[in-house]
């Protein structure tokens, strides 16, 4: 019989979940608060294409133990290998990296420029903080992303509730701390339906902290 609703989705996935640690446990291994995905996206610059966004996501893999994790993260090329444009999205299992997602929709992201030189060494902090459960208001992320362009790389953590101001600004604090973000970079703050409306990921952003 079909599931009818997320919740029992949601419940099974609590359930096995929770099988898995204890096998994880048993195996030696260091089982991790969530599992994670790793997906790709690339697309050709200048080049218009009727394979829509979603289609063009690839799902390189997922983990849910810290071995998983260093298993797979080891094998990926680094962002200042990569050519423009290309995504790395690091996002919670049963989330896709949709603005369209249900766990996204009434969500938005914050958003930091950075030099290319230096990139690499955020997003890789920033993926730690987040696979070890460390950002604040932790169950409200649903994933981050890494956006290699031409003059800067971007990155963006997605947060489920773009209204509930205090858990915004208090997952601003926790990216910036761990981070350790120099006070000279400018954090901003895009809703994903502002983002519908104007078919942009990045710009028209709304608030800055």
């Amino acid at each position: 019989m079909a599931l009818e609703g997320s919740s029992d989705e949601e419940e099974l996935r609590r359930l096995r979940d929770a099988d898995d640690k204890e096998r994880h446990i048993r195996a030696g291994l260091h089982p991790l608060q969530q599992r994670f995905v790793f997906w790709y996206t690339r697309r050709t610059p200048g080049v218009r294409s009727h394979i829509s966004y979603e289609d063009s996501m690839k799902k390189i893999a997922e983990f849910s133990t810290v071995e998983g994790f260093w298993s797979c993260y080891c094998h990926l090329s680094r962002p200042s290998n990569c050519p423009n444009p290309t995504d790395f999205h690091l996002f919670k299992e049963g989330i896709r990296p949709l603005w369209e997602d249900t766990a996204n929709r009434n969500g938005g992201k914050w958003i930091v420029r950075f030099k290319k030189i230096v990139s690499g060494r955020f997003w890789e902090d920033l993926v730690l903080a987040m696979i070890g459960d460390q950002l604040d208001y932790s169950d409200s992320v649903c994933g981050a992303v890494l956006s290699i362009r031409f003059g800067e790389d971007i990155l963006s953590v997605w947060n489920r509730n773009a209204s509930d101001n205090q858990a915004v600004m208090a997952l601003r604090d926790s990216i910036k701390r761990h981070l350790h973000l120099p006070t000279s970079y400018v954090m901003e703050y895009k809703p994903h339906d502002a983002s519908l409306r104007d078919n942009s990921s990045f710009r028209n952003a709304w608030l800055r902290g």
